[in-house]
């Protein structure tokens, strides 16, 4: 009795042992196929560095925009290895220098600092700048007709800059000195500052430059631009956007208002600006980037790409210092 009860046991058990490797074989093969799927499924895997000249609202927006866009257009198909260079354009030289090392299938250039390290660095690698607002200036390119060639392109944040210089007389009509407030450092600033400067002059209205090299002038820079002026005009300029505050807390007492390049700008020291979303500049740009990635596009044919610029103002800066806010301008986001 014993006997046959521990044989039916070790058949029993036989039978258990069989049903269950045969049942482990068929999920083992049922997660290979799912696993083939996923992959076939997510195609092509790219990897994209991103150069990030300096940290600031408008540049942190162009290079999130661009991030959105390509994940969007590729998902789950780019690696980034996103990089801030914390203003150093040293740092943009190993920064770059490391990507190409590294073989990324694409750099992303944001700022002018950004654009000129990686095109030093390469000759081969797909490069795409934003918020740059002169490619020819940037790359030193004599009658630049739009597009660059070679291994770059990218998108502009330039808004109209007669349009800059029109807002000026537009909302200061009585303004006789206009101080041009920039960074030295940066060749896109003194381009868009010689090209209001000439606008204003054949408006018969008086300019004066006035340049801080780095973060550590701009306080009495801006001192000797608000003792001068009746207006003062800040550009596209990465240094004064990493400073708004030093700005304002110059100009805001000494009761001179200024018109600005850009809305991060604006929002900080300014009281209008004609201004360009950054983050739909990033998404312009990552969609480009997805069409080279995916070889839809050849960059040395692709033209520089821009996009629409609305004139804004900010509302607290205007009833700080008692100014009425222009028909046609919308307020800038708080």
């Amino acid at each position: 009795m014993n006997t046959k009860r521990i044989i039916s046991l070790v058949a029993s058990l036989a039978l258990v042992l069989s049903l269950s490797v045969g049942l482990t074989g068929c999920g083992d093969k049922a997660a290979q196929d799912d696993n083939q799927g996923s992959t076939d499924g997510e195609g092509t895997k790219y990897t994209v560095g991103i150069c990030q000249l300096v940290q600031h609202e408008a540049l942190d927006a162009a290079t999130q925009g661009f991030i959105d866009a390509l994940n969007e257009a590729l998902p789950g198909q780019v690696e980034f290895q996103n990089k801030n260079a914390s203003g150093d354009s040293a740092n943009c030289s190993t920064i770059v220098n490391g990507f190409v090392s590294d073989g990324v299938d694409l750099i992303m250039a944001n700022a002018t600092g950004a654009l000129t390290a990686a095109a030093a660095a390469t000759s081969d690698i797909p490069i795409l700048g934003t918020s740059i607002t002169a490619y020819g200036v940037a790359l030193d390119i004599d009658d630049f007709n739009g597009t660059v060639g070679g291994n770059i392109s990218g998108t502009s944040d330039l808004a109209d800059l007669e349009a800059q210089a029109n807002m000026i007389t537009e909302w200061f009509p009585e303004a006789k000195k206009v101080g041009l407030l920039y960074c030295s450092a940066e060749p896109n600033s003194r381009y868009q500052i010689g090209e209001v400067a000439k606008c204003l002059s054949d408006k018969g209205i008086e300019t004066k430059e006035f340049a801080f090299t780095d973060t550590n002038d701009v306080a009495s820079v801006t001192q000797s631009a608000a003792d001068y002026s009746d207006v003062v005009y800040v550009p596209t300029d990465n240094t004064a956007a990493s400073n708004t505050e030093a700005i304002a807390n110059v100009l805001v007492p000494a009761g001179v208002p200024a018109i600005c390049g850009e809305e991060g700008i604006c929002k900080g020291c300014g009281v209008a600006t004609l201004s360009i979303s950054y983050y739909d500049l990033g998404v312009t740009t990552g969609k480009m980037a997805a069409k080279i990635l995916t070889g839809e596009a050849d960059i040395s044919e692709m033209p520089i790409e821009f996009t629409e610029a609305t004139p804004k103002y900010n509302a607290s800066m205007c009833e700080t210092l008692g100014i009425e806010p222009l028909e046609g301008y919308t307020a800038i986001e708080e």
